[in-house]
């Protein structure tokens, strides 16, 4: 590969986000001092929480001096009203100029939406002051969706939010090969998408733990999968870091990928993401290409 096309692989902590639910807030304040300054925190719609929770999240990443970032969950949200008030609220009370929108799990909405096209579809967002919606990509595939359904309906959103005057930014899945991600982002990139890419990274966590995340949300954990993510199959009791992960991305790494940068699902605390983040950050790294 030519060096004009490569970028040095330890570039991919400089910017990084973080995914902290309401109640973690407390471990997220007590690791403050050790977080990247104005990094995004993006705060998931957990349906054991009610907007006032949600609200107070928001504006305590704020005051904290982070960039919150609330998911929406089109299928889980009452009404039209509600939805509207929720956004306003978030941007009166903790300036918030991004938010990302999923489906959800629920197979029968509870309120008018059924997808997180039709969220972007109200206006509601840029009438709010929203500059930047975020959107999921899939690497490793959908559990409902056809590949080709998901490209178009990630275009369709794309453009969307384009056209209402809003940036996109397209944060995936959770994934264990890199080689799937680098694939996946070459492809997006080929179809004309250029928008940033958050890269989902699971945070240093108990094996255990990994797979029952990964069950959950339906990313492949298969033998050879767990191979490339450095766990050895006769050792399915211990912990496991993104190191080989991280490392055979950001390698993998070239101008032809567009803006790339990491999304931790600190599923083993936030004290460990972090931990390893910084340890990551102060260690030479080789150069891709």
């Amino acid at each position: 590969m030519h060096p004009a096309q490569s970028r040095p692989s330890g570039n991919i902590t400089h910017a990084y986000s973080l995914e902290v639910s309401a109640k973690d807030m407390p471990a997220l304040s007590a690791a403050t001092p050790r977080i990247v300054p104005a990094s995004t925190i993006a705060i998931p719609y957990l349906p054991r929480e009610d907007d006032d929770a949600r609200l107070a999240a928001v504006r305590t990443v704020r005051g904290l001096g982070f960039e919150p970032m609330p998911h929406l969950s089109a299928r889980r949200i009452a009404s039209l009203a509600g939805f509207e008030s929720f956004v306003q609220r978030a941007v009166a009370e903790a300036g918030v100029e991004r938010c990302f929108v999923i489906a959800g799990d629920p197979s029968t909405p509870l309120g008018p939406f059924t997808d997180s096209a039709a969220l972007i579809d109200t206006g509601v967002f840029e009438r709010a002051g929203i500059k930047v919606i975020g959107v999921g990509g899939h690497p490793e595939g959908h559990p409902v969706m056809s590949t080709a359904d998901q490209w178009n309906v990630l275009e369709r959103k794309c453009r969307s939010i384009v056209q209402r005057g809003m940036t996109p930014l397209i944060v995936t899945q959770f994934a264990f090969d890199a080689d799937v991600v680098l694939t996946w982002l070459k492809a997006l990139r080929a179809r004309g998408i250029e928008h940033p890419v958050r890269v989902g990274v699971p945070g240093p966590a108990s094996i255990a733990v990994l797979a029952r995340y990964a069950a959950l949300c339906g990313v492949s954990a298969c033998a050879s999968m767990w191979s490339k993510y450095g766990v050895s199959i006769g050792k399915l009791f211990g912990t496991a870091g993104p190191d080989l992960f991280v490392e055979r991305l950001a390698a993998g790494l070239t101008e032809a990928h567009g803006k790339v940068s990491l999304h931790f699902f600190p599923f083993g605390g936030i004290a460990q993401s972090v931990k390893w983040i910084e340890q990551y950050r102060s260690r030479p790294h080789p150069a891709s290409g």
